[in-house]
């Protein structure tokens, strides 16, 4: 059977409401601790989220910077590639030139040899002339062999002013070379010269 009020002295009452009193104190305190502890936690979750959201914008802002950084990177290789080909490209110019000029030199030896051996055959028949003619005819017949010869002379001139041109390419082809080498130094693409 239950107690009821009546049933229950006035000091167990007093007791009980004490004790009531008591747990609803010793209450209040605890959920005042759990309100304070719940108000650290949210500050402190607060300052987690700002830093993460201050993670997240450097995370964001490193991602960017990689992109930019790859691209900078492709484009120092494509160039570099550039910078290759063209050389490579250069190089066998610059071959191909000296192997044009050994060929012109060595063809000019031989038009100087013949001529040469054109001047003597000259020479040789010149003096045959001059026995065989008399004095009246030999200023006709010098006449004709000095234009001779000034034509011979006059074609070697061609061939050594072309000899000449050949060089001042070449010499072109190094300093175009040259430029090249010294702007992939300083990290500049080398003008094109047409």
């Amino acid at each position: 059977m239950g107690e009821t009020v009546g049933d229950i002295q006035p000091e167990e009452l007093m007791s009980r409401l004490k004790k009531l009193r008591q747990g609803g104190r010793t209450l209040e305190f605890e959920i005042g601790e759990a309100e304070s502890v719940g108000d650290s936690l949210q500050k402190e979750m607060e300052i987690l989220q700002t830093e993460a959201d201050k993670l997240e914008r450097m995370q964001r802002e490193k991602e960017e910077l990689s992109r930019k950084l790859q691209f900078q990177c492709e484009e120092s290789e494509e160039k570099s590639a550039r910078h290759l080909r063209q050389n490579k490209k250069n190089d066998e110019q610059l071959e191909q030139y000296k192997c044009e000029i050994q060929e012109f030199k060595l063809k000019q030896r031989k038009q100087r040899i013949k001529f040469e051996n054109q001047l003597h055959q000259l020479m040789e028949q010149h003096k045959i002339l001059n026995s065989m003619f008399t004095l009246e005819s030999l200023p006709d017949e010098i006449g004709s062999a000095e234009n001779t010869a000034c034509q011979l002379l006059s074609a070697e001139e061609v061939k050594l002013a072309q000899l000449a041109h050949l060089n001042k390419e070449i010499e072109a082809v190094k300093d175009q070379e040259q430029f090249g080498k010294t702007d992939s130094q300083t990290g500049k693409e080398p003008d094109t010269c047409h």
